[in-house]
């Protein structure tokens, strides 16, 4: 399955709208190429409802929010709510201020996110499950299986809880993804760029599950084929190799 969704989103190479971190825009937006989707970066108030209304998918990262973005963000998704784009919430560090929860609190009071991905950390604070944190990162342990049901129950979505194992939901269903590396965890914005990806397997014409397993699946086997490469020697060549990786085939991956 993962291989067929992957085809198919080069196919048809989807339109991603991101309304998202100011860090991540570059790597995002080359990641998301390599890929095979087609990116753009629309913040403004006054073109995020018609920009979302003509994407494929729409991603809604606060990562660097400031007041101005919230409202671009809120009516980029209702835009796609509309017209039945995908939506991918991303609520970074939404525990770490005020402003941020409040701003979460009005997103999804406003929209139906088709996906929420965050850690642990930021999961589990949008459904009241104490959890310790720092800054953006979550550092607590408990049971994700448990956080991903209830934002999956909570908010009708689908729940997407990455970490050494990512557990994706809809409040029934459980799948784990244990692919990956952990030097993913040392490159800013790599979490931010799979939210990106998901969007583009959420406009193939599988079930959402499918869609965010192959998602999950495909960008563990990316960052476990770039740390076994000979030329990977720390962060900086890993994010060369793993954005080179990311336009290779599942079935090259696999092989290593």
């Amino acid at each position: 399955m993962t291989s067929t969704i992957i085809h198919e989103v080069r196919q048809n190479k989807p339109l991603i709208h991101h309304l998202t971190n100011q860090v991540v825009m570059n790597f995002t937006a080359n990641g998301l190429l390599s890929f095979g989707g087609v990116p753009i970066m629309a913040k403004a108030v006054e073109e995020a409802g018609e920009m979302a209304s003509n994407a494929d998918g729409v991603l809604i990262n606060i990562g660097t929010i400031m007041g101005n973005d919230l409202k671009a963000m809120i009516e980029a998704g209702k835009a796609a709510n509309k017209t039945g784009i995908p939506v991918v919430l991303d609520p970074v560090g939404v525990g770490a201020t005020l402003f941020r929860k409040e701003a979460i609190r009005q997103i999804l009071k406003e929209i139906t996110p088709t996906v929420i991905k965050g850690n642990a950390g930021e999961m589990a604070q949008l459904v009241d499950i104490p959890w310790e944190i720092k800054g953006v990162d979550s550092i607590g342990e408990g049971n994700h299986d448990e956080i991903a049901r209830k934002v999956a129950k909570t908010y009708g979505t689908i729940a997407f809880v990455t970490g050494e194992t990512d557990v994706i939901s809809d409040g029934e269903e459980i799948i784990h993804n244990r692919t990956g590396s952990a030097m993913l965890s040392n490159v800013t914005g790599t979490g931010c760029l799979l939210g990106s990806i998901l969007a583009a397997c959420l406009t193939t014409g599988h079930s959402g599950l499918d869609n965010c397993q192959a998602a999950a699946s495909f960008y563990g086997m990316a960052a476990e084929y770039t740390e076994k490469q000979n030329g990977v020697m720390g962060t900086g060549t890993f994010i060369a190799v793993f954005l080179d990786a990311l336009s290779f085939s599942p079935e090259k991956l696999e092989g290593g």
